[in-house]
């Protein structure tokens, strides 16, 4: 029995919205994947506050009327740009809503929402704050994987993944979650870095390739050295190298009070994100 692969894709509108190629990018991913597309656009509902004499001087209840009419307005043109991104796939399904949400609640309504899907799309923009705010959300609080998308992704069929593999239980989750997105056939590069800390035991990516062929995957070992690079430009650079189309890895974090303190792979990919990243957690 055969089930309809849905994703889900947040957008923000407010104070900007994420730039239209990488949501182009984003949904021609969607239609790749054979995914049926289910997209939010979230409407910001700025709170009544009043400066007392400024009121006077400052239109604030204007302002905020103006801004959240904007962000409507936004909501507005996005359903058309989604509907017309996906008019060039011909196997594209859409379903898209707009919600209205208090300022400062798109993060946490974005990863509740990414529960009741197989999988998240975040068309990734690394100068907006907020899309980085939603997306350790859902990477964090969500329970699916999610996949970062820049706006340079171009491919029609997701034939050789690389899974970034240190035997911990984050990587195994990533595994997993990208396995049935491979298409038939395709390729699986595992992917180690020497010196960049303990890992547990000499031939982990020998290991794991052997083990998915007895799977009937078609596997193979990748190892790099971390040199000079951070641990977010290895994994891209060898992922790039080696000719794969997404690289699945364990997301790493830990919280604080009020914040979040992300490892340092997670990090360095959402500073400079190059290929499409699926983060488990």
């Amino acid at each position: 029995m055969t089930h309809d692969r849905v994703a889900y894709m947040p957008l923000i509108t407010y104070p900007e919205a994420i730039a239209d190629d990488a949501i182009r990018a984003a949904v021609a991913f969607a239609g790749s994947l054979g995914c049926t597309l289910s997209v939010t656009a979230f409407a910001v509902d700025l709170p009544r506050v009043s400066s007392g004499l400024g009121d006077l001087l400052i239109d604030i209840p204007g302002l905020v009327h103006s801004a959240e009419e904007k962000s409507r307005a936004e909501c507005r043109r996005l359903e058309r740009f989604v509907h017309e991104a996906a008019a060039s796939q011909p196997e594209s399904r859409i379903h898209f809503t707009t919600r209205k949400v208090e300022w400062g609640g798109v993060p946490s309504d974005a990863a509740t929402e990414a529960r009741y899907f197989d999988l998240c799309l975040l068309p990734w923009s690394d100068k907006t704050a907020l899309a980085q705010e939603v997306a350790e959300a859902v990477v964090f609080g969500s329970g699916r994987p999610a996949i970062l998308v820049p706006p340079s992704t171009r491919f029609s069929s997701l034939e050789h993944i690389a899974i970034a593999w240190d035997g911990s239980r984050v990587a195994a989750r990533a595994l997993g979650d990208a396995l049935p997105l491979l298409a038939e056939g395709g390729l699986i590069s595992v992917l180690t870095v020497r010196d960049e800390k303990p890992l547990r035991g000499p031939d982990l990516a020998d290991d794991l390739a052997s083990s998915l062929a007895r799977r009937g995957f078609n596997a193979k070992a990748v190892e790099t050295a971390l040199g000079k690079r951070t641990i977010a430009e290895a994994l891209q650079d060898t992922a790039l190298s080696a000719g794969a189309q997404l690289l699945a890895m364990g997301g790493f974090g830990h919280s604080r009070v009020r914040d979040f303190v992300l490892g340092g792979a997670t990090r360095g990919i959402m500073i400079r994100l190059r290929v499409p990243v699926l983060l488990s957690h």
